[in-house]
């Protein structure tokens, strides 16, 4: 995840990580978390001052992902290779590699899954597109705790024609704080975190 304050610059300057991205000398939830706390010294905020107003979110899929899913394809590849004698072992791990294969390539081009400034959000929609809503577009964003299936819940965008859901997984951030940072960017959207 990026997040952008008006007087943060573009890029970092020599020696400078890029602050929030994931991988850099924290857990993957807690990155995201830190760069908003009230009070934790982020941008000379002391504990009785709120941290600067933010502009821009970015949310992408980490990269740890994106070299499992490139890994797995390539293992899946190999055992369709070396045992294409037996034809269902030779189905099972072509398949695979090709799931793993098309998730990776995914991963590639498209690898930002939501963005969102004072003007909208950009979420991915489809294989690899791209859908720019405006905040009155939007009906309702909200953490979605009841897919079966789901450990955390997932990030739900509700534009009333199409609803968008993002799992942490593709965000690399907790969904209570995508939603938390959608929440401070939107001019009055309402968010609840059913």
């Amino acid at each position: 995840m990026e997040i952008r304050g008006a007087a943060m610059p573009d890029e970092p300057g020599p020696g400078e990580g890029r602050r929030g991205e994931a991988g850099r000398g924290g857990s993957w939830r807690g990155e995201a978390r830190r760069d908003r706390e009230i009070g934790d010294g982020i941008d000379g905020a002391g504990p009785d001052e709120a941290p600067e107003p933010v502009d821009s979110v970015t949310y992408r899929v980490d990269r740890r992902f994106f070299a499992v899913k490139v890994v797995a394809a390539l293992v899946f590849a190999l055992v369709a290779a070396v045992l294409h004698s037996d034809r269902a072992t030779l189905a099972f791990a072509g398949i695979a590699a090709l799931v793993a294969g098309g998730y990776a390539v995914r991963d590639a081009i498209a690898p930002i899954r939501l963005s969102a400034d004072r003007e909208g959000v950009t979420v991915i929609a489809g294989y690899a597109g791209h859908h720019r809503l405006s905040w009155d577009d939007i009906e309702r964003v909200r953490v979605d705790r009841r897919r079966r299936g789901a450990r955390s819940g997932m990030v739900e965008i509700d534009s009333g024609e199409r609803l968008y859901l993002l799992s942490s997984y593709d965000l690399n951030a907790d969904p209570r704080d995508v939603v938390d940072a959608l929440d401070q960017l939107s001019p009055t959207r309402p968010t609840s975190t059913d």
